[in-house]
């Protein structure tokens, strides 16, 4: 039996304080960006650390490096969830899958009407992330006396939407593919799936070797050209559940307190442009993440819910998940980063309409959340 202390959870694992936490570290990345020692900053973070054929600058130690551990627990959450979860059954997750493609769908197609024919076309993937995390922070800040379905669609779509993030780094942003290092990646992603299963006392060579294969799995995903996140998702979904539910667990405080704050401060270090004004790419993705979201998850998930049936969600529960999916940051920041890795111009532009998008996101989240608290609050206090 837990202790009150134990059964309370940490302020790293509440859905408040990281979401405020990665907020910070977003505004102090911009903040120093932009002082005198801003370039000296940014400079810095271009330093090369490396061994072997491993050989990264710290800026990518972090996104490629240590953002492995945050895409680790994502699909921990999926394996589970897909499993024992809201997903789990066809029936249950036709609903969130619709309105996840809705709110895939309307951003895209609001970022290339505003990008036709130019060179930041080619980010439309930027505006198609929710940041799960960032997104139930807002609904535990504002949401007190919202029904459970709320949070229950949320993750859901917010799940699927993850699914498709992941599916676009593996897809888009592959280089220079080596299929032999691949195809060593997924034979130590199988023997680390099997060793996770293995039964022991001994939980010392057990747990080396598992750290071992992950690492040797990370190597070879990075080399083989694919992005090295994707081993992450990778070793999440083969690991055992039970033993990965654990891990995810122990690895929470330290995912929320140093590595998404480590990389929102580092994603933030860009220089305001002077003079010139926004580019615009700024503009399509400030307006395709929290317009597009919104709209293309509040009305897939009407249209879903008049032509499949089952349990209603009143619309204005639907635009407040809407409103909530709108707030990217984390995933959107890694996808504008690699979507214009070779245009830094055009990746500036795009991170900062990601953070404003993104803010302006959480505002309309915040309008639209705590409407419908009030009314489910008002409706239980009348007799």
């Amino acid at each position: 039996m837990q202790s009150d202390s134990e059964a309370k959870p940490s302020l790293l694992r509440s859905e408040r304080f990281p979401a405020i936490l990665l907020l910070i570290a977003a505004v102090a990345g911009l903040v120093v960006a932009n002082t005198p020692i801003g370039h000296d900053v940014i400079e810095l973070s271009h330093l090369h650390v490396g061994f072997g054929a491993v050989d990264l600058s710290l800026t990518h130690w972090v996104q490629d490096g240590l953002l492995v551990f945050f895409f680790f627990a994502v699909s921990v959450e999926l394996q589970f969830e897909l499993t024992r979860g809201e997903l789990r059954s066809i029936r249950r997750a036709v609903q969130p899958a619709i309105a996840a493609a809705g709110g895939v769908v309307i951003p895209v197609g609001i970022y290339l009407a505003m990008t036709a024919g130019t060179a930041a076309a080619s980010g439309w993937p930027v505006p198609t992330a929710t940041d799960v995390a960032f997104a139930l922070g807002v609904l535990a800040v504002f949401g007190r006396g919202l029904p459970s379905s709320v949070r229950v669609f949320l993750l859901a779509l917010a799940i699927l939407d993850d699914i498709v993030g992941i599916v676009l780094i593996a897809v888009l942003y592959a280089t220079d593919l080596k299929i032999g290092m691949l195809a060593l990646a997924f034979l130590a992603v199988v023997l680390f799936a099997i060793l996770s299963r293995v039964q022991t006392r001994h939980r010392a060579p057990l747990t080396i070797g598992l750290i071992a294969l992950a690492v040797a799995t990370w190597v070879l995903v990075l080399v083989s050209g694919v992005h090295p996140t994707i081993a992450g998702v990778l070793l999440g979904l083969a690991m055992a559940q039970d033993r990965a539910l654990r891990t995810r667990h122990a690895l929470e405080p330290w995912i929320n307190g140093l590595v998404l704050p480590l990389f929102a401060f580092s994603a933030a270090l860009v220089p305001l442009p002077k003079g010139a004004g926004l580019p615009p790419v700024f503009w399509a993705v400030f307006v395709a993440l929290p317009v597009g979201k919104l709209v293309g998850i509040a009305a897939g998930g009407w249209i879903a819910q008049r032509v499949l049936g089952g349990h209603r969600m009143p619309l204005g529960d639907l635009l407040a998940a809407g409103a909530l999916g709108g707030i990217g940051f984390t995933v959107s920041l890694l996808l504008a980063n690699l979507a214009f890795a070779s245009d830094a111009a055009l990746r500036d532009g795009a991170i900062l309409g990601v953070l404003a998008g993104s803010l302006l996101a959480l505002v309309l989240a915040g309008a639209f959340v705590s409407w419908r608290a009030r009314h489910y609050r008002t409706r239980e206090e009348t007799p």
